[in-house]
């Protein structure tokens, strides 16, 4: 069996945190999150990565990636353009600046993935372990009728330093995905945690998992992520700010019957950079996995 393809969402704006968090140094040698994800992704035994950008940063991304990786693993890089893949005869909307959003964004790697893979976001710190599952996913169950979500503890995602939007997973009773419910504004809230929303404040299970952007999918999702875009971007032409999420199109797959999506469990903590103020805490975090032995001083020698 072919190895699986890492595919690294990188073409956001970093709108709340102010800068292209992407390729900021938070590791003693300045490697960026990301470099932790690929790390752990090439040990894991991952066989090839794909990058999304904009086409814009690709001089600068490419100055920065590829001295670290060359040798190492596979690397190829795709754009994320907003005249991708519209329908026929369809142009831009005038009003539309912002990107379409992850799902066409994963859309976009499709003449550049022929194996199952897995999707990450570049700017979150996933964990050892969670590649591991993931690996595992793609070696033994991934297929066109069984995808994979890595599911996090919710209370080992949030953040110190303001609200944070989570995706938290139902599951029935063989950890099968039956709804991901998006909780923009949830917190902690002394030792519990909360969520708000229009009718109010509600308590959440801090032991629920969670969706961090981490989904493994065969090449197949390609053909129903097109479908379902194509009718996305007909029905929000007029909306500047629509944008098709991953957890659209994993809700379609099941909606539709195609198949489950697995919830695979993990104990990894994740942390990132969703406000300025939490840098400080990632670069402790990465140091403290490193005085642990997870990582080495330097990861790419």
């Amino acid at each position: 069996m072919s190895k699986p393809t890492l595919v690294v969402l990188a073409a956001g704006m970093a709108s709340r945190y102010g800068s292209m968090k992407q390729i900021e140094g938070f590791g003693p040698n300045n490697e960026t999150i990301m470099d932790y994800s690929i790390y752990d992704a090439i040990r894991a035994g991952f066989g090839k990565v794909v990058f999304i950008i904009r086409e814009e940063f690709v001089d600068m991304f490419k100055s920065i990636i590829e001295p670290k990786l060359g040798g190492k693993i596979p690397v190829e890089y795709v754009f994320q353009s907003l005249d991708r893949f519209l329908p026929e005869g369809m142009e831009v909307p005038a009003e539309r600046k912002k990107p379409w959003g992850t799902a066409h964004a994963v859309l976009c790697a499709k003449d550049a993935v022929h194996e199952n893979f897995v999707v990450i976001n570049a700017d979150d710190f996933y964990g050892k372990d969670g590649f591991q599952k993931a690996f595992e996913f793609c070696q033994t169950e991934c297929n066109d009728q069984t995808y994979g979500i890595i599911g996090y503890t919710l209370s080992k995602t949030l953040s110190e330093n303001g609200t944070v939007s989570r995706g938290v997973c139902q599951t029935d009773e063989n950890n099968n995905l039956v709804a991901i419910n998006e909780r923009t504004k949830i917190y902690w809230k002394g030792n519990k945690v909360a969520y708000e929303d229009t009718d109010g404040e509600h308590d959440v299970d801090p032991n629920s998992p969670v969706s961090m952007n981490f989904w493994c999918f065969s090449t197949g999702v390609f053909a129903l992520s097109e479908s379902i875009f194509q009718k996305f971007v007909k029905d929000n032409s007029t909306d500047p700010k629509a944008e098709f999420f991953i957890p659209i199109l994993g809700d379609q797959f099941i909606k539709e019957g195609l198949g489950v999506i697995k919830v695979v469990p993990t104990e990894a903590k994740w942390f990132g950079v969703t406000y300025p103020q939490d840098a400080p805490g990632v670069k402790e975090s990465l140091n403290k996995l490193i005085e642990a032995g997870e990582y080495p001083n330097s990861l790419w020698g």
